[in-house]
């Protein structure tokens, strides 16, 4: 089986159908001399192999495994799982076209009790070293042993509590030692020798990642993107570079433009100290600017010459995944944006004052929109909001409140239009985002996964709404004094990020100036796609 290398010299340019399109942007990044971390690719042939379990497809999984192993330590000057100079690796997805956040990705493969203690010997920091172990302990518990979530998180908010910290960004390295220790005891059973042995953790981690391709939300995310004809996903797996050994470090996502409004400006959620999960889980609210300024003041204006150049290469706008390691950036992935139908226009109509693209290139790029149906809402006089968090993507959305996906399944199947309001939404919840008038979270970003998915999905957004206290269960909210029960009427703005008690009233209007440029476009295209016809000597309608 080829595998293919990206970075540490390596050229090579390979289709998206082949290694993916994450893959594949990833190698046109490094064959620009970007920062990228080198990487290596299993193809998307071998999915459907590894799915059916055939004993060929993992003898050729594990032999691809070995030899882009020896590629990364060759080109790191590391060796997987040693004690002195350990490499650790990213396990990560990619099919032919973006399906964010519904493919797995497993984190700190190679992290063994043996590679622990070669971090803490290279790197001088038993903190980085500790958190490393256990969040690789969590993401393969979640992602290959199949182990639930809460069970991890439980852990952490007892050991969190126990301290007297607000999170577990403020534990120290003895802290974390403890919190690894109790997770692995909760993985330990169902690890089969796996903790302690770094080419059993990557095998079962490539496996888990190919695998992935048949979850419930990777299939009903196909069957709603109208996906269904890929033929599966490609495995990269990737050199670690580290977002959390400490204030100087992070990990982040950014937005070459708005994708919700297309306002030509960039769009950047870090978080510091921490890996590229913290971000687009949504799990947690990303640092502010004044924060991200005072610990790392250039960050900002290189990130912002990557997001131009990238632009100009992909004549597009670009939706990043980055790491700050100890102050240097590296890039770990581009895609072009997931975006509103109204940020759409303004951005194919600036990409072409801007002379990215031309005018027939923009009219293809959003024939699938409903022009007549094109418009802007805003709330009329609509008051003090109940609560404030951040719009993650435009629009005004009323409904019914609903605190799950079945919830807003009921609802939305008598008739009535629903606002799901979760803790932080998963992109498990996507049967629900699609029935869904609009969404609401307690914590998250701009740019997690499920942003992502509201703005492809055209759905009014609004994430971290710090005052709102979730309780599924008992299906009810509380917030700033108020209680909302399921069932009750719910208005929220994704623009101004803000949710009202109740029905507002509304005003429409549409943006009149870019759909006048937009059918002046189609009138001066109309002519030249009936000229072959008059050359061939046929007669014009």
């Amino acid at each position: 089986m080829h595998i293919v290398r990206i970075g540490a010299g390596a050229t090579e340019l390979h289709s998206a159908d082949e290694i993916g399109a994450k893959a594949a942007n990833l190698a046109r990044m490094a064959a620009l001399g970007l920062p990228v971390p080198p990487a290596f690719v299993l193809p998307v042939k071998l999915c459907a192999d590894i799915i059916a379990r055939h004993a060929h497809a993992e003898r050729r999984l594990r032999d691809g495994l070995k030899e882009g192993i020896a590629f990364l330590e060759e080109a790191t000057g590391k060796r997987f799982g040693d004690r002195r100079q350990p490499l650790l690796v990213s396990v990560r997805s990619g099919a032919a076209r973006s399906m964010p956040g519904m493919l797995d990705t497993v984190l700190n493969v190679g992290c063994t009790p043996d590679a622990v203690h070669g971090l803490i010997r290279a790197t001088g920091r038993p903190r980085l070293a500790w958190d490393c172990r256990r969040r690789f302990l969590e993401s393969f518990g979640e992602t290959v042993l199949g182990l639930d979530a809460e069970a991890f998180a439980v852990r952490i908010a007892e050991l969190v509590g126990a301290e007297g910290a607000d999170s577990d960004r403020e534990l120290d390295s003895e802290a974390l030692e403890r919190l690894a220790g109790d997770e692995q005891v909760l993985v330990e059973d169902r690890a089969d020798g796996w903790l302690d042995d770094a080419v059993a953790q990557l095998e079962a981690a490539a496996q888990a990642v190919y695998r992935s391709w048949m979850s419930e939300r990777a299939q009903t995310y196909r069957k709603l993107q109208q996906l269904e004809e890929l033929e599966g996903t490609a495995v990269t797996v990737q050199a670690m570079v580290f977002g959390n050994g400490g204030l100087a470090s992070g990990a982040g996502v950014a937005f070459s433009r708005d994708p919700s409004t297309g306002a030509p400006r960039p769009m950047i959620d870090l978080v510091l100290d921490a890996q590229g999960e913290d971000v687009v889980s949504g799990r947690r609210a990303p640092d502010s600017a004044d924060a991200i300024a005072r610990a790392l003041p250039r960050t900002e204006a290189e990130l912002g010459d990557v997001l131009k150049r990238l632009e100009r290469e992909f004549t597009d706008v670009q939706d990043v995944e980055f790491t700050v390691e100890d102050g240097r950036l590296w890039i770990l992935q581009t895609r072009a944006a997931k975006r509103t139908p109204r940020a759409a226009v303004k951005i194919a109509i600036d990409l072409v004052h801007e002379g990215l693209i031309t005018q027939d290139e923009a009219l293809t790029r959003i024939e699938d929109i409903d022009l007549a149906a094109l418009t802007e809402t805003r709330l009329v006089s609509p008051g003090k909001p109940a609560t404030a968090g951040v719009g993650a993507s435009g629009g005004i959305g009323i409904g019914r409140a609903a605190f799950d996906a079945e919830s807003a399944q009921r609802l939305s199947a008598a008739g009535e239009p629903v606002i799901l309001l979760r803790p932080d939404t998963s992109t498990a919840d996507v049967a629900g985002f699609a029935l869904a008038a609009g969404i609401v979270t307690a914590v998250g970003a701009r740019t997690s996964h499920a942003a992502l998915v509201a703005r492809q999905m055209g759905k009014p957004c609004v994430v971290g709404c710090r005052d709102l206290k979730i309780d599924p269960v008992a299906r009810r909210a509380q917030l700033a004094g108020a209680l909302l029960c399921e069932d009750e009427w719910v208005t929220i703005d994704g623009d101004a990020g803000e949710l009202h008690l109740g029905r507002c009233e509304t005003v429409e209007t549409r943006p009149e100036a870019e759909l006048a440029e937009i059918a002046a476009w189609h009138a001066r295209s109309a002519p030249h796609k009936r000229r072959p016809h008059a050359a061939s000597g046929s007669v014009s309608p």
